[in-house]
């Protein structure tokens, strides 16, 4: 009888209607839905899958047409004159979907279906479709979230229960862990961290109730963002607000708060025995130097990273952790935007300002479990897509994300846009003249769409045989990064140092500067999202324009440090005891051998710096010296900048980092290369190989440089190191080759493959010799032998 019916309906769809639309007086005025739905308590289906499923299959079918009625906010349409005759005209006819109201029990039947051990994956999936479907109408959407949340409750009890029981277990390891510490620091040649005994070793029971937890949760989620899309933006936004207030309640009212404590308990036990914390002190101990750390364990070598098997142990806890992220990390909009006319303003637009839930308990969760979420991540970088993403979306969750995880959910990012724009546009082909690079790049590049750029880049050198596998596009962007800071141009002006750049605030001598300066800002985000490196080095500053972040006054040092100490002196010492008290709200610029005064403040060569205003008075000073003055070079450069890097990607990332992205690791380990290498035809131990590895180590650092750039075609370390070299298959590591001819033959390279052809020579010194030789006189141009 329900497959008869499922048939039915799935090929009438009057069928579904008439039931839907039924109330039959001869069965105590009860509708043939909600007659159906009180099938879901008979032990017939609740006992049995199969049997489950089948009547769920018939219900979702019934409920389908309630797919057409408008989402929650969104007006009914009304049919024109042109809908009624097409129909007509094809024999159809249009049919108003009923509204059936299903009794408050049936409702809890059909969401008490969650919690039984019957209900598997296809099971729950189907009574989410019904639950979303009868949502249509309000007056179901009000009992649906009622009993979900009901719902949710027991299965959270449930779930702390099973919590209870893995902390017991976790907790007898750890003592067992601490006792053997104690016992090896009594003999002197043991150390405690051989000691370890790790989680993984420790068997844990699974259970279901914290997946269940987590789906309902998701429902729960999905139901009240479930809102039409019509009608203006601020009412769109209203209605985003009101359905978060809503979530917020339900979530409130579930009372999840033990389930937290025994989930937090746990991670802090398996934290205890993976090393990454002392049961005694594994409160977070680094909480105040968060905001000043800036990237500083970028490369991860501040953290412990866990071993693989970790992450493993770590999934059985997943579904309790993305429960936490689904309650704590409810998203809406802020009421707040900014600025439009800003710089920052930019970033800010594309990425939407998010207000977490209980995001006091959510930071304090990621920061405490740190090492742990970054094993997940690594382990399963889909995670960022979906149930923690908050850590990439939340501003205060990034700083504890380590840099690789950072930039690998970057790349994946990147990485679908430009497959998308690949499809629709195809490969980017320049012909390029090697002498005139950037002129030629500009106007190739100036008059294509940022969809366009986003394709895969193909270089050709003109006069060169030389084939693009990777190889000439990273020539292509080393000669790019170097012409772009040609004084010739005068885009950009060099720190006191001379080893960073900012915009030059009289670049308007090139009269095409802006154009100028929204093609490297295009190049820069090209050679970001294709993960080539750019020997360009910009300052703190401009970086944190980037990623829409003011600078501060500590920026300063960087870029001019006498002035900087100036600066400090004005605001730790008093104006009139280092002769200071005639300071005025304003600065003098010299520029094209002339010089005038600059009001910080409207007439602020008449306004005195006091004591009271002197932080001001900084603040507005290296403002106008790090943005205002350079205002429209910034805005230009971030224009095109942003075409290839959306700003809601790129903000992941810290002002440390970004330079870490776009220019790799500033030092070349030879040793790391050495590790890294294979063979062809030579064996590590061949006196060539020796003698080869005792002349690397023996290059300066300019030549080391040029080595690598011989060799792979750009001088820049990869961000992994060695081991994650690219070439024309992927990730390919630097080869030697043992090399026909005779003894003064030359060695030489191919870039694409990141391979090096070494003939046999007869002493270290002409191994030496040919090798300077080959890097000073080899690098020039791509042909072939």
């Amino acid at each position: 009888m329900i497959e008869a019916m499922w048939f039915l309906s799935k090929s009438t769809p009057l069928v579904s209607m008439d039931i839907l639309g039924s109330n039959d007086a001869d069965l105590d005025h009860k509708k043939s839905l909600d007659r159906l739905l009180d099938l879901l308590s008979m032990p017939l289906y609740t006992k049995s899958s199969t049997n489950l499923d089948q009547l769920l299959n018939l219900l979702d079918s019934i409920v389908s047409p309630l797919s057409s009625l408008p989402k929650r906010g969104d007006k009914e349409g009304k049919l024109g004159k042109k809908e009624l005759d097409s129909a007509a005209a094809s024999g159809k006819i249009w049919v108003r979907v009923p509204h059936p109201l299903v009794e408050q029990h049936c409702v809890k039947t059909l969401c008490s279906i969650l919690r039984l051990e019957s209900c598997k994956d296809a099971a729950f999936q189907r009574v989410n479709n019904i639950v979303k479907r009868l949502c249509r109408i309000e007056a179901n959407r009000v009992s649906v979230l009622k009993e979900l949340a009901s719902v949710a409750q027991g299965l959270g009890m449930d779930a702390v229960r099973d919590l209870k029981s893995l902390s017991i277990s976790l907790n007898a390891a750890a003592k067992l862990r601490k006792e053997s510490v104690a016992d090896a620091a009594d003999e002197a040649n043991n150390k405690s961290s051989n000691c370890n005994l790790p989680a993984s070793a420790v068997t844990l029971s699974s259970s279901s109730s914290e997946l269940k937890l987590l789906r309902v949760l998701q429902t729960l989620n999905t139901l009240c963002e479930d809102t039409g899309g019509g009608g203006n933006s601020g009412t769109s936004s209203s209605r985003k607000g009101g359905s978060s207030d809503e979530l917020c309640s339900l979530f409130k009212n579930i009372e999840l708060e033990s389930l937290w404590v025994e989930l937090t308990l746990c991670l802090k036990f398996v934290s205890v025995l993976e090393g990454v914390a002392n049961e005694d002190d594994s409160e977070k101990k680094d909480e105040d130097a968060m905001d000043e750390r800036d990237g500083e364990d970028m490369e991860g070598g501040g953290r412990k990273k866990l071993p693989s098997s970790v992450a493993g142990l770590l999934t059985r806890f997943l579904p309790a952790i993305e429960a936490f992220f689904v309650v704590n990390a409810s998203q809406t909009e802020s009421a707040e935007s900014a600025t439009e006319n800003s710089p920052e303003a930019s970033a800010a637009s594309g990425n939407r300002s998010l207000v977490a839930i209980g995001i006091d308990r959510l930071v304090n969760f990621v920061g405490a479990n740190k090492v742990l979420l970054n094993a997940l991540l690594r382990a399963n970088p889909s995670l960022l897509d979906k149930g923690l993403k908050a850590m990439a979306q939340v501003p205060q969750c990034r700083p504890y994300m380590d840099f690789d995880v950072k930039r690998q959910w970057f790349k994946t990012q990147v990485r679908r846009l430009r497959q998308s724009a690949s499809r629709r546009y195809g490969s980017l082909r320049l012909s390029i003249r090697r002498k005139h690079v950037f002129e030629d790049a500009y106007h190739q590049l100036r008059l294509r769409t940022a969809e366009e750029m986003r394709g895969r880049l193909h270089i050709t050198f003109r006069d060169e045989e030389g084939v693009d596998a990777g190889g000439l596009s990273r020539e292509f962007f080393e000669i790019l990064a170097k012409e772009m800071f040609n004084p010739n141009y005068a885009l950009f002006t060099s720190t006191e140092d001379g080893c960073t750049f900012q915009p030059n605030p009289n670049s308007s001598f090139n009269r095409d500067h802006l154009s100028y300066f929204r093609f490297v800002g295009r190049i820069v985000g090209k050679a970001v999202a294709d993960g080539f490196l750019l020997d360009a080095h910009f300052t703190r500053s401009f970086y944190k324009h980037m990623l829409g972040v003011k600078p501060t006054h500590h920026d300063m040092e960087a870029i001019d440090p006498d002035y900087y100490k100036n600066l400090k002196m004005i605001l730790e010492y008093n104006l009139a005891d280092i002769g200071l008290d005639h300071l005025t709200f304003s600065t003098e610029d010299h520029s094209f051998g002339r010089s005038r005064v600059i009001d910080l403040v409207p007439n602020g060569r008449s306004v005195s710096v006091t004591e009271d205003n002197k932080e001001k008075y900084v603040s507005l000073v290296c403002q106008h010296r790090m943005t205002t003055s350079i205002e429209n070079q910034i805005k230009a450069y971030l224009d095109g900048f942003y075409e290839m890097v959306k700003p809601e990607l790129i903000s992941i990332f810290t002002a440390k980092e970004l330079e870490l992205l776009v220019s790799g690791l500033p030092d070349i380990d030879i040793h790391d290369l050495q590790n890294n290498t294979e063979y062809t035809n030579f064996k590590a131990t061949d006196q060539q190989i020796v003698w080869f590895w005792e002349v690397m180590h023996s290059l300066t650092r300019s030549q080391k440089a040029s080595f690598l750039q011989f060799v792979t075609g750009s001088a820049k370390v990869p961000l992994e190191g060695f081991s994650q070299l690219q070439g024309m298959r992927g990730t390919q590591k630097f080869s030697i080759h043992k090399a026909n001819g005779s003894n003064g033959a030359l060695m030489s390279a191919h870039t694409c493959f990141n391979a090096l052809d070494l003939p046999v020579y007869d002493s270290k010194e002409i191994l030496r010799e040919k090798l300077l030789y080959a890097i000073a006189e080899g690098q020039g141009s791509f042909l072939f032998a």
